[in-house]
This record gives structure tokens, C-alpha cells and sequence, in this order.
């Protein structure tokens, strides 16, 4: 028998000694790309020039001086910078490490969807930016989570235009604001949330990480006390020796006693976690769903209708039927199947108040923060949808119909920044997006109210996972065909019902999405819309358009069925029994998630290499007459 190559390696801490290694050289690779601020003598900034526009925002505990002030002034005014964040240069070394965890400086400023990360210490950003953000005044000495919380904010209102800097002469005052260490889990708890990151999950990640390496240590052997050493010593190795530009007050503290402060960290911000989700029902949500609940869920849904609503054939059949399985609101929704032409749609469909109600709290209100974060880490397919032009028009002015709260225009600005973003969508989303600048104009209702008023006006329109959510999806390609002008391009991208994950996922296929999609369009289908309307169709793609979800959806919607959100409004206030399956379920999906996570990146490869996808997109120009 052949013995096993390297029959002395122990895999998992070989694994383990390997991740850390590359997060070493990671973190170490990112302090370095961070700029440092030039150091100004205090005799010599009375020669510096006065700055107009920008306020200096500092955690309690952090004393600016002037000179600091106005280097960091200079330093955006010549960056082209409305936001900096300033890194103290004896920030703590905690601190430092999770920072570039999360952030890559070399990519910070041009990624205009990435979340606003500081080190929560002191933030200067132009009043501009404060008044567009509703921000203006802001909390005089903020503590470090609302300053966290803040910087995520005005980066919204400063895509392309916010940065990060090291000050070294700008200490992080660490009586008052250091609480990563043995401190307060409650601290670290909230300025987790105030980035936008459970702190419950990270902090039971961090427990399971800790506990599978001292196992490792205990029993495998030289490998594994190599890890778990490397992982001992990293705030140094990261942070530390000569030419680094930060001098963490800590480090020689914060390595010494990493283990016990790491366990007291994870185990004081998971303690702080389960705390705060007690009672955490809002009472006026929850009264306001019990009385729309008071009548039931049948209103909701108009008579089934016998025919298809795109050939009007009368050879239907189910396709699939299904509770919410996206908030576990009350309800069951049926999708069926035309025999003749494949159109799947939403049978009995829903009134204009059942929509009202089952969008509630997704991508506005309770669950606006969620979905923002999750439309926020598309920039890749963005990006795709905005290149499909590239070789076919250079247009002025793009309209995004179902622009929710503008991030593909805001991505789009990288692949076109001469062009005129405008964009339209029922939801307050709008509003907001033009306040931030990521559309030049937001029109608020449905598209084919808009049509005669817009009539011609826009070279692009762009409706991307848009027409399955409409009621009418032809009457939305009829204003489509009457706001473009002659020659105009319209990109449509839609889940394709036609997937081989439809079949195999069954009622747990993500892209069925009740109750919110009311229409499934087979590609042929809308070919022979579009050509009905004056369109000739350029360009068709399957792979490119995949969405690398339909495993981890699977996994999330089988979990979202099990333990449905023991908080949400619209069910009675839960029991601890309840709150405890919750829990247990969650904790045990963890391992199917990351393993559905890893199939949908083969699938991905595999879709983009076949060109079998579960999503198509389509680019069509309309005639010219």
C-alpha cells in the first residue's frame, strides 16, 4: 500500500495555521496601504490656511489638536475626500485588527457600495454631507458606537469620496473608549451592531474558532501548537516592528494576554447579544399587524382566474404552493404553470393591499436595513449589467425602473460617469437615494403612470429583477417602449423558471420568492414581447446573469420555516421554548450554510461555463422608425 503524502501533517491544524498565516499577511499588507497624515508642529499651523465646510466629529475621551484638524483638512481637500476617518496612531490593537478585517484601503474609496467603516474615534466630514444625511447637528461628543454608526451613515452620502487616515499625532484617549479588550462586552456589542454585524453570530464564531484551536492544541501535535502560537502572537506580527504606522498603546498587552482577552471579548459581546433580544417586539408594529390580521389573510388574494394572463390559454397546472417563507407571514400563495407557452404566475394574485402588506418591513422599515446590506454586496452583478452596453451605446441618460434605493445606478457610476442616473420605484427608497445623490431624480409610483409624462426623454432604461414583482409585466414594456427615445436600449434582467435548480430545489428554490414575484417569464416569451413592440434584441445571457444563491437561499428559507424570527410583529409575542428552538436551529444551520455556500461557488463556475444559469438577462434597442 502507498503511504499518504506527508503522512506527519495534520490536516485541520495545517488548515488552521494556513488561515491565519494569510490573515497575518493580510492585515500586515493593509496597514500598510493606509495613508498617514503629515505631522504638523504645533508652531506651524498658525500658517496653515483656514478650512470653511468641515466639522471634526470626536469620540468622548479624544482631544484633536489644531494642527492634526487642519492636516486632515489639506489632506481631503487635495484627495477629493467629503469623509475621513481618522485612525489614532496609538489606536488599540483590537481595534486595529478588526477594522482590517473589514476594510482594504488600497479599495476603499472606489468601492461606492461598501459599508462605512472606521475606528470610531474621530471623523471629519463636510457639513454638506451632514445636512444631505439629516445629520447637521450630530451628538457633540458621540461615543465610539454612534460614531461608527455615523460613519457608515455619511458614507451613503459620499460614495466615491470618503477615505481613511492614520494621525499620528492623534491619540485614541483609551480611558474612555478602548472596550475590545477584557472591557465591556455591552460596548463592543453595540458598536458591532452600529457597523451593521451581529454581534450574537460573530461572537459565537469567534467562541467556535477559539474552542477548535485549543482542541487542535491540546491533541495534534506540533502543526496545531504552531497555530495556535501564530494566532498568539498575530496583534504583533500584524501590527507591530519596524516601519509600521500605527504604535498600538496595547500591543505588547493585548499579545501577552490574547486568549483571555479574545474568550472575555467573545463571551461578554455574546452575553450583551442575548440580552438585548429580549422583548424586542415593537408594540406599535405588533398592534398595527394584529389589526390587519384581525380579518384574516384571504382578502389579500384576488378569484383565480382560469386562464394565462400572457397567451390566455387554459391549460394550467401548479407549478409550486407555499407559505411566506422570506418574513413566515401568514398565507399561502400558489404559482402555477401555462401547458402552452411556460408562463409561471401567481394564481390567485395579489390584491394591491395584500402587496401592501407582505412587502411591509422587507426592504423598508424592519427589514430596510438587512436588504440595504444585501443589495450593498451585488457590485460585481452591477457592475456586469452596466458593462453589457459597453459595446453597443454611450448614453447620456438611464433610467433604473424598480431602482429600490438607487445601488445599481450608484455602481453604474464606475462603468458610466458621464451619464445621467435618474430612477423609479413605489417605495420611500427613492426619495432617499436622491439624497444621496446615487440618482439624479427619483419618481416615486408605477412606471406606466410615468409613461406619457416621460415619453422619449431616456437613451437607456433598465429594469433588473423588476418586471417578476409587477402586476401587468406587459403594460410596464408598453411604457418602457414609449419613455425610450428612437434607438434607445432596454436591459431586462428576470429569474429564468425554466432553471434546472427550479426542479431540483422544488418549493425552496430562492427565485420563486413568494409572495413578492407575480410573474415568471420564460426567455422566448419576452423575445416575442419585446419584437411585438418594435424591439430587436441584441444580446441574451444565461451564465453571466446566475445568482450565486440558489444552495445558501435553500438552506436560509428551510431555516426562516423551522424558526421563523421569534421577534417579528406580525405573530404573538414569543415564549422562551420558542427562543430557545430559534436559537438551536440557527446554531445548527451554520455548518449547512457554509457547505451551500461552497456548492453555490462550484455551481457559479459551472453556470458561467455552460451558460445555464438560474437568472437571464436581455438587451434590446427599439426602432428606429
Amino acid at each position: 500500500m502507498t503511504p499518504p503524502p506527508f503522512p506527519h501533517v495534520r490536516w485541520v491544524p495545517a488548515a488552521l495555521l494556513t488561515v491565519l498565516a494569510a490573515g497575518t499577511v493580510r492585515t500586515r499588507r493593509r496597514l500598510r496601504a493606509l495613508p498617514v497624515l503629515p505631522l504638523v508642529p504645533p508652531a506651524a499651523a498658525g500658517d496653515m490656511p483656514r478650512p470653511a465646510g468641515w466639522r471634526l466629529l470626536t469620540a468622548r475621551g479624544v482631544e484633536p489638536d489644531t494642527a492634526t484638524f487642519l492636516s486632515a483638512c489639506a489632506y481631503a481637500e487635495r484627495e477629493g475626500l467629503r469623509v475621513l476617518d481618522l485612525l489614532p496612531g496609538d489606536l488599540d490593537a483590537e481595534r486595529a485588527l478588526g477594522l482590517l478585517r473589514l476594510v482594504d484601503p488600497a479599495r476603499y474609496r472606489e468601492d461606492r457600495l461598501g459599508e462605512g467603516r472606521g475606528a470610531g474615534h474621530a471623523l471629519l466630514v463636510t457639513q454638506e454631507v451632514l445636512a444631505r444625511a439629516g445629520v447637521e447637528s450630530g451628538p457633540s461628543r458621540p461615543t465610539p458606537a454612534e460614531l461608527l454608526a455615523l460613519t457608515r451613515r455619511v458614507k451613503e452620502y459620499a460614495a466615491g469620496a470618503t477615505g481613511l487616515a492614520i494621525a499620528p499625532a492623534l491619540s485614541c484617549g483609551r480611558p474612555a473608549t478602548a472596550p475590545w479588550g477584557a472591557g465591556s462586552g455591552a460596548a463592543r456589542a453595540a458598536e458591532l451592531r452600529a457597523q451593521g454585524l451581529p454581534p450574537g453570530a460573530l461572537a459565537a464564531a469567534q467562541l467556535g474558532g477559539l474552542a477548535l484551536l485549543a482542541g487542535a492544541a491540546v491533541r495534534q501535535g506540533p502543526w496545531a501548537a504552531a497555530a495556535a502560537g501564530l494566532y498568539w502572537l498575530q496583534p504583533y506580527l500584524a501590527l507591530g516592528g519596524p516601519g509600521s504606522p500605527l504604535r498600538p498603546h496595547d500591543l505588547a498587552r493585548s499579545t501577552a494576554a490574547r486568549p483571555a482577552r479574545s474568550l472575555a471579548a467573545a463571551l461578554g459581546t455574546a452575553a450583551a447579544a442575548a440580552r438585548d433580544r429580549g422583548g424586542a417586539q415593537d408594540p406599535a408594529r405588533a398592534a398595527a399587524y394584529r389589526a390587519d390580521l384581525a380579518a384574516g389573510t384571504d382578502r389579500f388574494l384576488e378569484p383565480r382566474r382560469p386562464d394565462c394572463p400572457w397567451c390566455g390559454s387554459g391549460r394550467l397546472s401548479v407549478r409550486v404552493e407555499v407559505p411566506d417563507l422570506l418574513q413566515a407571514k401568514p398565507g399561502r400563495f400558489t404559482l402555477e404553470q401555462c401547458g402552452d407557452c411556460a408562463h409561471v404566475f401567481q394564481n390567485p394574485r395579489l390584491t394591491i393591499e395584500g402587496l401592501e402588506f407582505y412587502y411591509r418591513d422587507f426592504y423598508d422599515g424592519r427589514g430596510g436595513e438587512g436588504a440595504g446590506t444585501v443589495f450593498g454586496r451585488l457590485g460585481a452583478a452591477y457592475r456586469a449589467r452596466a458593462e453589457m452596453l459597453l459595446t453597443h451605446a454611450e448614453p447620456r441618460s438611464w433610467l433604473d425602473v424598480g431602482t429600490g434605493h438607487g445601488h445599481f445606478c450608484n455602481a453604474a457610476r464606475a462603468v458610466w460617469p458621464r451619464t445621467r442616473f435618474d430612477g423609479l420605484d413605489m417605495g420611500d427608497g427613492v426619495r432617499e437615494a436622491e439624497r444621496r445623490g446615487w440618482v439624479e431624480t427619483g419618481y416615486q409610483g408605477q412606471f406606466p403612470e410615468f409613461a406619457s409624462k416621460l415619453a422619449g426623454q431616456y437613451e437607456v432604461v433598465s429594469m433588473y429583477h423588476y418586471l417578476e414583482h409587477t402586476r401587468d409585466p406587459l403594460a410596464e414594456l408598453d411604457a418602457a417602449a414609449a419613455v425610450l427615445a428612437p434607438g434607445g436600449h432596454l436591459t431586462i434582467e428576470l429569474p429564468d423558471p425554466q432553471s434546472r435548480m427550479a426542479d431540483l430545489l422544488g418549493p425552496m428554490w430562492l427565485p420563486w420568492f413568494q409572495p413578492q414575484h407575480q410573474h415568471l417569464i420564460p426567455a422566448r416569451n419576452l423575445r416575442e414581447a419585446l419584437a411585438c413592440r418594435g424591439f430587436e434584441v441584441l444580446a441574451e445571457e444565461h451564465g453571466p446573469a446566475h445568482q450565486g444563491n440558489d444552495f445558501f437561499g435553500a438552506v436560509a428559507l428551510t431555516v426562516t420555516r423551522l424558526a421563523p424570527d421569534p421577534d417579528r410583529p406580525w405573530a404573538p409575542p414569543s415564549t422562551p421554548r420558542a427562543r430557545a428552538l430559534a436559537t438551536a436551529v440557527r446554531a445548527a444551520s451554520l455548518p449547512f450554510f457554509a457547505a451551500a455556500a461552497a456548492v453555490d461557488a462550484v455551481r457559479t463556475a459551472a453556470a458561467h461555463r455552460t451558460d445555464g444559469g438560474n437568472a437571464y438577462r436581455l438587451l434590446a434597442r427599439k426602432d428606429v422608425p
